[in-house]
Formats: C-alpha cells, sequence, structure tokens
C-alpha cells in the first residue's frame, strides 16, 4: 500500500511537470504568433500561467487532478531558491571598488524606489487601509514584493506570508507582480514616447525603429548584460557538454544546501539568544535569499582556488531562466482567485500607490541623481523595479537604440550591488518578518529613514558630477 501511495505521488509529480511544460509550449507559441504580446516584452511564462489559470483549480475548467494543482502551488517555492543560486554562480566577481565607482548613482536611486515602496506601502496600510478595512499590516510589503521583487519573489514568500497569519499573501504579490509587468510596459513605453517629445532622450539614428522590441531576459540577454558588466569573460564557450551541465546543476544544488543549512543556523541562534518567539520569526525566513549567499560562498571559493572555469555562466543562466519560466507558470496557474476577490479594494490602493511613487520618483527624482542622460538611466531603474529587469532592458532599448546613452553598463553593474539586498534579496525576504516582529509603525519609520539616505546620498552624488 505505502509502496503504491509513493508511485502515485512521484506519478503525480511527473503529471504536474508535464502539464507546465505543455503550457510553455502553448504559450510560446501564442507570443510567437500574436506579434503585439511580444512587442509589449510579455514573458512567455506568464502568457503560460494565465493559460494555466484558465484550467487550474480556480478557472473555467479543471483539466487535471487535484494533486496535480497541489503539487503546482508548491513548486514555487522550491523552485524559486534555484533561480537565485544561480545568480553569482559562473560569474567573475570585479573588486566592490569598480563596482562602486560604475553603479553608485544607478544603486542609489534603485534604493529610493524600493524603500519608497515599502514607505508609500506602509503609511497607506498605517493611515487608510487598517483603519477603514482592518487590513493586515503585512501587506506594507506588496509593493515592492510585487514590482521590484516580481512573481518569482511573490511566490516565494507565499509560506513566509501563510506561517505569519496572510493566507492571501502570495496571491496578492503575483497579482502585484503581474500589474506591474503590464503597466511598466505601457507606461514606460508612454514615458519613452513624452521624453523624446521633450528632448529628454539623446539623440538617435531616425533609420533605426524607436520602439525596437527586446525579448524578456533569456539565458543568452543575462549573458549578453553580464559581459557588459565585465562579470563573464568575453570569451566564455557558448556550448558545453553534459557532464559540464551536471556539475553546475550540482553547484547550484550545492548552493541551495548551503541556503539550508543557513537557515538551521540561524534558527538554532534565535532560539538560543531569543527563545521560541525569536525562532519562529527565524523560521519564517525563506530558504532563497540565502541560497543567493550560498551561490555566492560557492562562487569565492572558486575564484580562491582558481578553480572559476568549472561553474559555467551559460549553464547556470539557463538554468536560472527554466527554474523562474516554470516557476512563473506554477504560481499564476495555482493563483486563489477567491482571495483576490476578498481583499481586492486594499489590493487596487496599494497598486495605484505604487505606480504612482515610481512615476514620481522617475520624473522628479532621477534628472537630480543623474546628471547625464537621466532619462535613459532613470527610465531601466523604473522598468525594473515596476515590472523585471527584462522590463527595464526594453524600456532601455526603447530610449536609447544605439547605447549612447552607456546607460547600459551602469544599469548592469547595478545588479550586483542591489539583487542582495532589495528586489527579492535578504531586504525583501526578511519584509514581512519584521513588520511582524517590529510592528508596521516601526517598519515604516525604518523605510523612512532609508528612503530619506539613500535620496540624500544620491543627491550628493548628484551635485559631485
Amino acid at each position: 500500500m505505502g509502496g503504491n501511495a509513493m508511485d502515485l505521488r512521484l506519478f503525480d509529480v511527473l503529471v504536474a511537470f508535464a502539464g507546465l511544460c505543455l503550457l510553455l509550449l502553448v504559450g510560446t507559441a501564442l507570443r510567437q504568433r500574436l506579434r503585439w504580446l511580444k512587442a509589449l516584452g510579455i514573458p512567455e511564462a506568464l502568457i503560460a500561467g494565465l493559460l494555466g489559470l484558465l484550467i487550474g483549480p480556480f478557472g473555467l475548467w479543471s483539466v487535471f487532478p487535484e494533486q496535480v494543482y497541489r503539487i503546482w502551488s508548491q513548486t514555487p517555492g522550491v523552485l524559486i531558491s534555484l533561480v537565485f543560486a544561480t545568480l553569482f554562480l559562473g560569474q567573475r566577481l570585479p573588486s566592490p571598488g569598480v563596482i562602486w565607482n560604475r553603479a553608485a548613482g544607478q544603486t542609489a536611486f534603485g534604493m529610493v524606489l524600493g524603500f519608497g515602496q515599502y514607505l508609500v506601502g506602509g503609511l497607506l496600510v498605517l493611515l487608510v487601509l487598517q483603519p477603514l478595512f482592518g487590513t493586515s499590516p503585512l501587506m506594507a510589503a506588496l509593493i515592492e514584493v510585487g514590482f521590484e521583487g516580481g512573481h518569482g519573489t511573490a511566490a516565494g514568500l507565499g509560506t513566509t506570508f501563510r506561517e505569519l497569519g496572510l493566507p492571501a499573501g502570495e496571491t496578492l504579490g503575483l497579482a502585484m507582480a503581474t500589474v506591474g509587468v503590464l503597466t511598466a510596459v505601457l507606461l514606460g513605453s508612454t514615458l519613452v514616447v513624452i521624453g523624446r517629445g521633450r528632448q529628454w532622450l539623446a539623440r538617435v539614428d531616425p533609420a533605426r525603429p524607436e520602439s525596437a522590441a527586446v525579448d524578456p531576459i533569456s539565458a543568452e540577454e543575462r549573458l549578453n548584460l553580464e559581459r557588459a558588466a565585465g562579470t563573464v569573460d568575453s570569451d566564455t564557450p557558448r556550448s558545453m557538454t553534459i557532464d559540464a551541465l551536471t556539475l553546475n546543476v550540482a553547484l547550484a544544488g550545492g548552493a541551495v544546501g548551503l541556503g539550508v543549512l543557513l537557515k538551521a543556523l540561524l534558527t538554532g541562534f534565535g532560539a538560543l539568544l531569543g527563545g521560541p518567539d525569536t525562532a519562529s520569526l527565524i523560521q519564517a525566513i525563506p530558504v532563497f535569499p540565502l541560497a543567493m549567499v550560498g551561490g555566492l560562498i560557492v562562487q569565492v571559493v572558486l575564484q580562491r582556488s582558481q578553480q572559476t572555469d568549472l561553474a559555467s555562466p551559460v549553464a547556470q543562466a539557463s538554468l536560472g531562466s527554466v527554474s523562474m519560466d516554470l516557476l512563473i507558470t506554477a504560481a499564476m496557474a495555482s493563483l486563489n482567485l477567491p482571495l483576490l476577490e476578498e481583499n481586492w479594494i486594499p489590493f487596487v490602493a496599494l497598486a495605484v500607490t505604487g505606480l504612482t511613487w515610481n512615476v514620481c520618483a522617475f520624473l522628479l527624482i532621477a534628472p537630480r541623481i543623474f546628471r547625464d542622460h537621466w532619462f535613459e538611466r532613470g527610465i531601466a531603474d523604473f522598468g525594473q523595479g515596476t515590472g523585471v529587469t527584462a522590463t527595464g532592458l526594453l524600456l532601455l532599448r526603447m530610449a536609447d537604440p544605439l547605447g549612447r546613452s552607456r546607460a547600459m553598463e551602469a544599469f548592469s553593474f547595478k545588479q550586483l550591488l542591489f539583487e542582495p539586498f532589495l528586489g527579492g534579496g535578504l531586504v525583501t525576504a526578511l519584509s514581512p518578518v519584521l513588520i511582524a516582529g517590529w510592528g508596521l509603525p516601526l517598519f515604516s519609520a525604518a523605510a523612512l529613514a532609508l528612503t530619506l539616505a539613500s535620496l540624500g546620498f544620491g543627491l550628493r552624488l548628484g551635485r559631485a558630477r
């Protein structure tokens, strides 16, 4: 009996995986067939996830058995750790001085956007949504989780939200990320048109299409991004053997294992120093930011031992891309629509507030931080801070198709300073835990202090240049 039950569970996993792959195939075909989806930069995985929503447990047609949908709902929390484990693997880590000189201003503006999202979300929940609707204070984190973090981060934090008392957190975060991707493209494209009309952009070649579409970030695009930043060797081979691929999967798995170990150690120290309450809060921290730390440790060890050729940037980027595609598809397909319906008023209020903040920050703050090519540099961060990295790249290509501003280089280096903390990094992962532990008033005060500090630093850099 036990053996049959195990066989059934493994078969369900196989069916669940096959279903996700089928959805991705259909999503890819639709994106190729419907050119407007490609022009808007909508990822295949998001299309596949929306199709999966139609045949999901809360959709129009329930196609798969209940066990498959249960596996889909658990998949994002597992795959997000693999995504973050690959971020630093295969990269040649430049010196902190080099990174700082090229990306300080870009990082400062990104920090203003990210911490500001926590600030406006916290103030809205604290002053309006809590008194009127009894909204959970944890919803103050949703703007940054959905906009800066994206679908992967929102899905990865689902367990954390549930453990802290917000079962709808994952659903709301995924919905916020979807709104972010769509509005980032629409608003960003509009801003590019306005900026070109007001001559805010560097002059472009009229023979080139002004809004040439760029695919969302892929393994190849990510590799090009890293080459622009100088974090991979330009002569890195683009092909590899099966053995090399297996080794790179093992390295990523080892990074995830280090993340799990770090979480166990942190939980143990928390129980030792602060008792069971502290341990339970630490236990709510997801594994994925610690998996990113594990990947960084593995890469440092490889560099120190002069074995960097073992970790391929192509393999790691591909592994991360595949994991992210499966993650987004599974997360969107298992979206709990009734939970979204119950919280639609606070959700709309948070989404509108977050979009307003991002647009105002771009128009009012970016020109004062970036003294040269402020529009191109700012629109890249606006795209990432509202949608995903790929959206930032798309808008940057629209604004600067010939690369005259060199914003691509600064944007690339910025990721090395920014991603470990915001946009799915340590701060993003800890934010629900900090809100639960500190209380929303103290958390909002900290967000205010960090936003002002980032703004002050950015303005100082702007004046210096």
